[in-house]
C-alpha cells in the first residue's frame, strides 16, 4: 500500500506568532504549534533557543515519517527568516542539542520516522535555534515551513 501524506504550516517567528493550521486525512491528522523566538538581541553572544510542537494522531496502528521543507530559504543550511530584503539565519533540529537539522532527509538533513498506536498522539518537539551576534535591524522576522506526515 502507498503511503499516504498531509501538510500542514509550522510557523517560524521571531517578535511575531503565527497560527498554524492542522491537515487532516480520513484516518490521520497533524497539527503544529508555531516555534516563536521572541525578541533577538544583536549583542548577545548566546543563540537564541526556542521550540514548538508537530502533533500526529492516527485511528489505527501506523509507521509515520514526519518530513520539513526549507521554508524561505534555498537550502536548509541555513533556513532564514524575512522581513522584506532582510534575512535573519535560523534553523530547526530534531534534537534538543540542536545537532540534527530536520529537513527532508536531503542535504544531510534528517526526517522523523517512527510508528503510533491506535488511538493515541506522537507529540514531537521542534527545536529552534538563532545563531548569535547576526547584523540586522529590529523588527519582526518570519518564515513558514511546511511539514509533510506521510503514514
Amino acid at each position: 500500500m502507498r503511503p499516504r501524506a498531509l501538510s500542514a504550516t509550522l510557523a517560524i517567528a521571531v517578535g511575531l506568532l503565527l497560527a498554524a493550521r492542522p491537515a487532516a486525512a480520513a484516518n490521520c491528522t497533524v497539527s503544529t504549534t508555531p516555534v516563536s523566538f521572541g525578541a533577538y538581541n544583536v549583542f548577545s553572544g548566546a543563540p537564541l533557543d526556542s521550540t514548538g510542537m508537530v502533533t500526529c494522531w492516527c485511528d489505527d496502528d501506523r509507521d509515520i515519517e514526519v518530513r520539513f521543507n526549507q521554508g524561505s530559504s534555498t537550502t536548509f543550511q541555513p533556513r532564514t527568516m524575512r522581513k522584506g530584503p532582510e534575512v535573519l539565519n535560523y534553523n530547526l533540529y530534531l534534537n534538543a542539542a540542536r545537532t540534527t537539522i530536520w529537513g527532508d532527509g536531503s542535504g544531510g538533513t534528517s526526517v522523523y520516522s517512527g510508528s503510533i498506536s491506535s488511538g493515541s498522539t506522537v507529540d514531537l518537539i521542534v527545536y529552534g535555534r538563532v545563531p548569535a551576534l547576526q547584523n540586522v535591524s529590529a523588527g519582526a522576522y518570519s518564515d513558514t515551513v511546511t511539514v509533510t506526515f506521510e503514514f
